[in-house]
């Protein structure tokens, strides 16, 4: 007998997740939603249809849902639950996704996102947490928490009013994600911290952040791009995908030498999926300009995806940069190649032109992007470094990251004089 997972997407039922006796999954859309007043897909990859949509479709997306690499292991070793089992993990967590998403064993109704069911944490609570993030990712299997997001670092969907933080426990929306520092990575939340305030000082779209101590852990507080926040203090789910789910590629390949998006791939689905193509297509490019400027090697398909609105979608704001480059023991290969080259230092501008048409327009525009990032990013990440140690935030991966940025900047300003052939 199959077991089912009713989809909600914000306040509607947009259909069932089924698992068979083997384990396969399917989803197909609830007849009722196909028929009423402008249903979305969950996915692009998903299209609304009356047919089901099989295991090869359907778990990539659903797969995609959940935390990656160890912090799923982890997940599923404290729920005591296979970490291959997609179906019985969202079982569990999924009440609350990335995006508009939550799911419930079928014929439960989703608690009222008016219900402000909130756990204060005191001081002692959220140091207990920060610890419990470890073993129990997303804090799976805590009574009334129901939160999956994806990833492999340990990270927690959390609600923010000015100082206070809290759990979620009943159907209110989360409003910010609270990421821990990652194991054996020495200043993984100062890192991340500079390169998304770097991002925004060079006029890039990138969630509001800070970084706050418990004791003497230091962890951030992202707010979610994916929440929209009203004036009468109500809050909307926006859904989203990230490009992997977009694209049916499963979530353990989302590196592109296994498989994953690259970035043909990624400017074809922006191309075909996104309600501004152009304008975003010219994102996405400063971001990968971005990625390399501040060392960025993992900026693989499931850190790109796509936020819905309304029907169409727009690219959505950068997210999970850090600076790999920074750590010796990090693989130095890019997670998508530029003009088939993977190693940062060998990159030309020949590799970097492959990325826009073959006119001069549009390769000018390309130069013009990847001087004015890198004309500006060292005097920017010089300010931001005073302004942090003023904060007293002194971390010994800063002056790696500035070096590691001084040495992308002069390459990238030196490749860029040569303009391209008229």
């Amino acid at each position: 007998m199959s077991r089912l997972l009713d989809v909600y997407l914000g306040g509607a039922k947009a259909g069932t997740l089924s698992q068979d006796e083997a384990g396969a999954l399917s989803y197909a859309y609830e007849p009722g939603y196909l028929a009423g007043r402008e249903p979305r897909a969950i996915s692009f990859s998903m299209p609304l249809q009356e047919a089901p949509y099989v295991d090869r479709v359907a778990r990539p997306f659903f797969s995609g849902l959940l935390p990656d690499e160890g912090a799923r292991q982890r997940l599923a070793g404290a729920l005591g639950i296979s970490a291959g089992n997609a179906f019985g993990l969202l079982e569990v967590i999924g009440g609350e996704c990335a995006g508009a998403l939550s799911l419930y064993p079928a014929g439960q109704m989703p608690p009222s996102p008016d219900d402000d069911g909130v756990e204060a944490l005191s001081p002692a609570r959220l140091a207990e947490i920060l610890d419990k993030l470890r073993e129990r990712p997303l804090l799976g299997g805590e009574e009334g928490v129901r939160l999956s997001l994806a990833g492999a670092q340990d990270k927690l969907a959390v609600c923010v009013e000015g100082e206070a933080i809290g759990l979620a426990k009943g159907g209110r929306p989360t409003t910010h994600i609270l990421k821990a520092s990652i194991q054996a990575l020495d200043g993984s939340v100062e890192n991340e911290l500079f390169c998304l305030r770097l991002a925004a000082r060079l006029k890039l779209p990138v969630p509001r952040v800070e970084m706050r101590r418990s004791g003497p852990i230091p962890f951030l507080l992202i707010e979610r791009y994916d929440r929209s926040q009203h004036k009468d203090g109500t809050i909307s789910r926006l859904h989203q995908e990230d490009f992997c789910q977009a694209l049916s590629v499963p979530p353990e390949l989302k590196y592109e030498q296994e498989g994953g998006p690259g970035i043909e791939r990624s400017l074809d689905l922006i191309d075909r999926a996104a309600a501004r193509p152009a304008a975003d297509r010219l994102n996405f490019i400063r971001m990968l300009i971005f990625h390399y400027l501040v060392g960025n090697a993992d900026a693989h398909g499931k850190n790109y995806a796509l936020l819905y609105r309304g029907k169409a979608a727009d690219l959505a704001p950068l997210y999970d940069v850090l600076c790999t480059a920074a750590y010796p023991r990090l693989a130095k290969k890019l997670a998508m190649a530029i003009g088939g080259r993977s190693v940062a230092d060998t990159l030309q501008l020949k590799h970097w032109l492959t990325l826009v048409p073959d006119t001069r327009t549009a390769q000018r525009l390309l130069v013009r992007d990847m001087t004015e990032l890198a004309g500006g990013i060292r005097d920017e990440a010089d300010r931001l470094l005073a302004e942090f140690e003023a904060a007293g935030i002194t971390q010994e991966i800063l002056k790696a990251i500035r070096a590691v940025i001084e040495t992308r900047a002069t390459h990238l300003l030196r490749i860029a004089e040569k303009p391209p052939a008229s």
